[in-house]
């Protein structure tokens, strides 16, 4: 036990410093999104600037074919609510029953409801119509913010939140995270090249999704810990790298 508490200490310095590191990175992130999204909001609802969009969309016709317009479609799915529905419920069944972490399978559908309420309401607030030349077909509701770039940079920011800290192998781990990176711009790539939203409105779904992100992890992280004392024990609190085996 003595051997323990002194190996405890000794990693006291490292983990607070690393603790800090994260701490700067996660509020230098938040910053940078509340920054852009500001500047977005001032030059579309008060400037009425709109020369950002007209040259997005400008550019992305030139790239405008059959392949293209079919590979994108497909992509675009990545980010519906009809794929990220059943993908949050296999994520949450695949925690609850499989791994036993009864916590990380409450926090899941908190995250999921709480921001589709949210990317509502914003949708409500700000009532920007879509585009009037959609490329396809007219897609429903309101424009901004993308409810693609927010509802997929939510889910697939969470799954690499769960890799980040639960893959062990660095290479696999910084793999995996730029691939899903990668799908995250894609899908916001795609709602562009369809003519269905702005550049301006995947560009917010993107800022609004990691300020959200960031936000709820935070509130629930906190929760966590002040239940862990008190909570029943068949709820498993235990962090993700506890549960998931090291890649």
């Amino acid at each position: 036990m003595k051997h323990k508490i002194k190996l405890a200490v000794k990693k006291l310095p490292q983990m607070m410093v690393l603790l800090s590191a994260e701490l700067l990175f996660v509020l230098f992130l938040f910053f940078i999104s509340l920054s852009v999204l500001i500047i977005i909001i001032r030059q579309i609802f008060y400037s009425r600037e709109f020369t950002m969009d007209e040259k997005v969309f400008a550019y992305l016709s030139e790239f405008v074919t059959e392949t293209n317009t079919t590979l994108l479609q497909f992509i675009s799915f990545g980010g519906s609510h009809l794929f990220l529905i059943p993908a949050w419920v296999i994520l949450i069944v695949f925690y609850y029953w499989v791994y036993k972490n009864r916590w990380m399978a409450i926090k899941m559908p908190v995250i999921a409801l709480g921001t589709v309420l949210l990317m509502l309401e914003l949708k409500f607030l700000f009532n920007r119509p879509r585009p009037l030349i959609p490329l396809l077909k007219d897609a429903p509701g309101l424009s901004f913010p993308s409810g693609h770039a927010f509802m997929s940079f939510i889910f697939y920011g969470f799954v690499i939140y769960l890799v980040y800290h639960d893959v062990k192998s660095r290479g696999i781990k910084w793999s995996v995270i730029s691939i899903l990176i990668f799908i995250i711009l894609l899908i916001g790539l795609s709602r562009v090249y369809l003519r269905v939203h702005y550049a301006s409105d995947v560009i917010a779904g993107y800022c609004f999704g990691m300020m959200s992100l960031l936000i709820l992890l935070g509130l629930l992280k906190q929760i966590e810990k002040y239940n862990a004392k008190i909570i029943d024990p068949s709820l498993n609190v235990t962090s993700p790298t506890d549960t998931l085996p090291k890649v």
